[in-house]
């Protein structure tokens, strides 16, 4: 099986020239909201994490799906352990997302068990060791759970600025129904506007340990 390579990507931000204003105003809102989550202590994040597995039990499309990606969370992100290990529980197929190893920039999604062997990436987070074998494509997952560092009430995604989602979601064919893309975060990453840019991929759902955002 080939790796796939989405480096021409006619979506790619490497087509774009960024707003410097904006990006400012996009890294001040990082540095506010991650300092904001960074604060909660472990009570207030193990309830959480618990709380977002009742709330992801109330979504309807998770129970039919059956191929979803999650990631390992890092640098006070909401806890998707308990997640992760709920789904197990109930028989679906998990992938995590590993650094794209001749493409940079790009996401992979590759097969997950307890069994799956780990290491540490170049930003020091847990991700699979490359298996070519366990590969699988964005468009054939059912769910994408993704990380953000902020949303607005537009369903607007600000991530960590590495815009490996972005990328790699952007050859995704306009009218497919999958995946479902699904951004977890703590309430308190909730900012009244998130200054967008032409690359970022916005998102129809997004899910705290208080409630279900619904923005399609």
């Amino acid at each position: 099986m080939l790796l796939p390579n989405p480096a021409i990507s006619p979506a790619s931000s490497d087509n774009f020239q960024p707003d410097a204003a904006k990006q400012a105003l996009r890294k001040q809102i990082r540095q506010q909201v991650r300092q904001a989550r960074q604060q909660l202590n472990a009570e207030a994040q193990n309830q959480a994490a618990k709380a977002l597995v009742q709330q992801a039990q109330l979504l309807p499309e998770l129970q039919h799906a059956q191929h979803i990606a999650l990631y390992m969370s890092n640098d006070g992100e909401l806890d998707t352990a308990p997640l992760l290990l709920y789904l197990q529980q109930q028989g679906k197929t998990l992938y995590l997302p590993v650094l794209h190893p001749f493409t940079p920039g790009y996401l992979l999604f590759q097969r997950y068990n307890a069994q799956t062997p780990m290491h540490l990436n170049q930003f020091g987070i847990r991700e699979p060791k490359p298996d070519v074998t366990a590969i699988m494509l964005p468009v054939q997952l059912d769910v994408i759970f993704m990380p953000l560092v902020a949303f607005d009430a537009q369903g607007q995604r600000l991530g960590m600025g590495g815009g490996f989602y972005d990328r790699t979601l952007s050859a995704l064919p306009k009218t497919s129904q999958k995946p479902l893309l699904v951004g977890l975060a703590h309430q308190c990453q909730q900012v009244e506007t998130v200054p967008t840019e032409p690359w970022d991929v916005p998102l129809p759902l997004v899910l705290t340990p208080e409630q279900l955002w619904d923005f399609r």
